[in-house]
């Protein structure tokens, strides 16, 4: 459990904002470990395979898509589940391969938990104070419907420990994982606290 491992990748519009250092700042003080870092621009199949990890993905966010629109009164561009979800798909995928991303590997004792706390929900405009998306991004489901394109939230954070394990592979190759110990990992993690007074 203290070894668990999460995928994080600031998005182009993070990266664009220089928000960065204020991801990584944030994951280091919860106690975090970075194992793992690469500043790249990701190519259009491989935000498919990151993106299509869960095989009903299309047919879940498709659902969830069509849902929104009926509650909003708005035409959905198609009635479809699978459907929508490529078009959904399509965006995300110019969204993320439209500049360059910083792709990470933390590792913790319930690293994705903790991060997907810290990041916040999806959606920044109903994110929680506090979270790097309803701290740093003001955008919505709304707004980016208007525009037709992919939501802006700054970062993207695995949903599973089983999700982050397969996108972790996509993204990184085994060598490139570090194992090491920090000091701290000491006071996060040992039994008791032997050793601090001389």
């Amino acid at each position: 459990m203290k070894k668990e491992r999460t995928l994080v990748v600031v998005k182009p519009d993070g990266v664009q904002r220089s928000l960065i250092g204020e991801v990584i700042g944030r994951l280091e003080r919860v106690g975090l470990k970075l194992v793992a870092s690469k500043f790249i621009v990701a190519d259009l199949d491989m935000v498919e395979k990151h993106y299509t990890v869960d095989p009903d993905w299309k047919k879940k966010v498709g659902t969830k898509s069509l849902e929104s629109y009926k509650k909003t009164d708005k035409e959905a561009p198609f009635s479809d589940p699978v459907e929508m979800g490529d078009f959904v798909l399509n965006k995300l995928k110019k969204y993320i391969s439209s500049g360059p991303v910083m792709a990470m590997v933390w590792e913790g004792a319930h690293s994705v938990g903790v991060v997907r706390k810290i990041v916040g929900g999806t959606e920044p405009l109903t994110s929680d104070v506090g979270t790097i998306r309803g701290d740093y991004v003001h955008d919505s489901y709304d707004l980016s419907d208007v525009d037709g394109r992919s939501v802006r939230n700054v970062v993207h954070a695995s949903g599973s420990p089983e999700e982050a394990g397969v996108e972790i592979k996509i993204w990184f190759e085994e060598k490139e994982l570090i194992d090491y110990r920090l000091v701290q990992e000491a006071i996060l993690y040992d039994v008791n606290l032997d050793g601090i007074l001389e």
